[in-house]
């Protein structure tokens, strides 16, 4: 085959021309049709979160980390202000004890264990100084389970701790959605 010839069969012809801005309107055709349907079934971008509260004090007790994160999401993507004292706060987040479990889900024909699932309990409270409730008391519980082999257990703790730490920033985003359904007690 000639240099010419080669030349000849990588050129686009007219008709490709034609396909490539056909596939663009179909693309964007498609686009167009995907958002009223997107829209209908209520789902909409993250914003600014709004509470009906002003101020919050947050009483978490030994979970500084935990409270370190919830501060950092309440004030990061919200109107209310996250403060150090409860006297000057408009309302009052007590999560008393957060707990982790680990448990046994399966085990071998053998006795080993096979896999484990961790639980995170994440109790709370949310009312003003005067003792009265915003939110009924509730409690977020996440469950995630994880394969275990005893050859790979530095590996499998590894996954463990990135686990739980996933589970608390869910458990935290949870939080943040509860305390936007927040309503000041008639």
């Amino acid at each position: 085959m000639s240099s010419c010839e080669r030349k000849m069969d990588r050129l686009p012809s007219p008709g490709d021309n034609r396909d490539r801005g056909r596939r663009g309107l179909l693309r964007a055709a498609a686009g167009l049709l995907v958002v009223p349907v997107l829209a209908a079934c209520g789902f909409h971008l993250r914003g600014q979160a709004t509470y009906e509260f002003s101020s919050i004090y947050i009483n978490a007790g030994r979970a500084s980390v935990f409270q370190t994160q919830l501060t950092r999401a309440l004030e990061g993507g919200g109107n209310a202000k996250v403060l150090t004292s409860a006297e000057s706060a408009q309302v009052i987040l007590d999560v008393p004890a957060i707990t982790d479990q680990k448990d046994v889900l399966s085990l071998s024909s053998s006795g080993a264990v096979q896999e484990y699932q961790l639980i995170m309990r994440v109790p709370f409270r949310l009312h003003d100084a005067n003792g009265l409730e915003w939110l009924p008391p509730g409690e977020i519980v996440l469950r995630r389970a994880y394969t275990f082999n005893e050859s790979e257990v530095l590996a499998r703790d590894a996954e463990e701790q990135r686990l739980l730490r996933e589970m608390q920033a869910d458990a935290v985003a949870q939080l943040v959605r509860r305390l936007q359904a927040a309503r000041k007690p008639a």
